[in-house]
């Protein structure tokens, strides 16, 4: 039963790999992946002989001589724990979602537009650059990226010059996100799994992120498509800068409230879904008095009745990107049942007899994570590793799964998203971009251990 809950989910990410070329969304490979492996579980409990604890995070090796009812009970224990895990991230990213929409019904960040008075597209370039590098920081490398490339539509008109902003945009998105705890799913997913603590991920993964943004970036000024000006392609307008009254205002408010997320849980002790639901409250509570405002306003009251048509909460809620909510519970509650088997514990055991050496692994892992989704190489490594909390091994994993998806277009949530948004080539970005995510995330990788000797020191 082992060997076919393995091809199930050989096949099932084989699916969601290939996704633009089989034309199915990798939702629904993801979750009949997760649903048809549990249920082998269920049917093959008996033939089992080991078993992982999650809650005490060891296998249990008398699994096998348990009774049919004992081992159903745990069984079900455990799926319950996985589930309440992922809940707990799916909840913290529908709020941070949320709060995002919120800001972008008020078309708050049109703010960032009045930064960019250049037309140097050397200076551009950084200035894009920084602004992704801090945004994917704050509102996730996807978000980031999306409100970015919309800005970049708005100022830069020919699509063979945006193409290469929109593709370093996607490097520092990506380094932006590694080293904070809202900052990429996967950093999240180690956050939240408590693998890492926010003071000590800024602490190893600052320099090293800010290294992989910045060397790409500048060898990129260097070259051809970022030399000179943009002449009459750029073009802000003041007077679309703010499009409502309370668009700054938002803006800085949802910025902040997301920032104050983890601050409210090295205060309570909680799980940070619950800080992002208070923060999501507050939000949502200023946006609804705001929009109220305008409302009664603009149509002087006389559809008052209709006020609820026009909630912005209820506008940004439907903005949700649901299919990739249910991608990520599907990859997780997949490798959840990989994890309860104990096949994971095994493979990380004779990973680390074939590669004795953990930077190899997990460099290998960043590289694998440019082919194949990131989501659950960190899921599996949160079953393969059972390293103490604030171990560096999860800031490297941090590291080097959240910056190395930049080497493809398809490697990454941000890549993924800015190829669509722009047409870019797979293989015009492997030909132009490639290399130089490549060469960030060597060198990243390289500050880490050198930032981890000198924390550790």
């Amino acid at each position: 039963m082992e060997v076919f809950i393995v091809v199930i989910f050989v096949l099932g990410y084989l699916a969601i790999t290939l996704e633009h070329n089989l034309k199915i969304d990798k939702l629904i490979p993801a979750v009949v992946m997760m649903a048809v492996c549990w249920a082998a579980v269920a049917f093959g409990i008996d033939d089992f002989q080991y078993w992982f604890d999650s809650g005490q995070h060891k296998i249990l090796e008398s699994f096998g001589a348990l009774n049919h009812e004992v081992k159903l009970h745990l069984m079900e224990e455990t799926l319950l724990h996985h589930l309440g895990k992922t809940a707990e991230i799916l909840f913290f990213l529908l709020g941070a979602m949320t709060i995002v929409e919120i800001i972008d019904y008020f078309d708050g960040f049109s703010t960032f537009k009045s930064y960019i008075k250049t037309k140097n597209k050397k200076r551009l370039l950084w200035i894009f650059a920084f602004l992704a590098f801090i945004l994917s920081a704050i509102i996730d490398n996807l978000t980031a990226t999306i409100v970015l490339i919309t800005i970049l539509q708005k100022i830069v008109n020919k699509k063979e010059t945006r193409i290469w902003f929109a593709g370093m945009i996607i490097v520092a998105a990506n380094a932006g996100g590694a080293w904070s705890p809202i900052g990429d799913v996967t950093t999240t997913m180690l956050w939240i799994g408590n693998k890492v603590t926010t003071d000590m991920l800024i602490t190893y993964l600052m320099v090293p992120s800010l290294v992989c943004m910045a060397v790409p970036t500048f060898i990129a000024s260097l070259t051809k498509p970022f030399r000179g000006d943009l002449e009459e392609e750029i073009e802000v307008k003041p007077a679309e800068i703010h499009d409502t009254t309370y668009s700054s205002v938002m803006l800085y408010l949802g910025l902040g409230m997301i920032l104050f997320v983890p601050l409210f849980k090295t205060i309570t002790h909680l799980p940070p879904y619950v800080g992002m639901m208070l923060s999501l409250g507050v939000v949502c509570a200023f946006a609804e008095v705001f929009s109220t405002k305008q409302f009664k306003i603009s149509t002087l009251g006389d559809h008052a009745e209709d006020t609820g048509h026009h909630s912005p909460v209820h506008k940004s809620l439907s903005k949700i990107e649901m299919p990739s909510v249910l991608f990520f519970f599907g990859i997780l509650m997949a490798v959840a049942a990989l994890e309860s088997l104990g096949m994971l514990f095994h493979f990380a055991e004779s990973l680390n007899t074939t590669i004795p050496n953990s930077d190899v692994v997990v460099m290998l892992l960043g590289i694998g994570s440019a082919v194949i989704d990131n989501v659950p190489l960190v899921a599996a490594s949160l079953g393969m590793f059972q390293n103490e909390l604030n171990d560096p091994l999860w800031h490297f994993i941090a590291f080097s799964a959240g910056t190395g998806g930049s080497m493809l277009i398809i490697g990454s949530a941000a890549g993924v998203v800015a190829m669509g948004m722009e047409k870019i080539s797979f293989f015009w970005y492997f030909k132009n971009i490639t290399w130089l995510a490549f060469v960030g995330f060597v060198l990243g990788s390289i500050t880490f251990i050198f930032v981890r000797g000198l924390v550790g020191a």
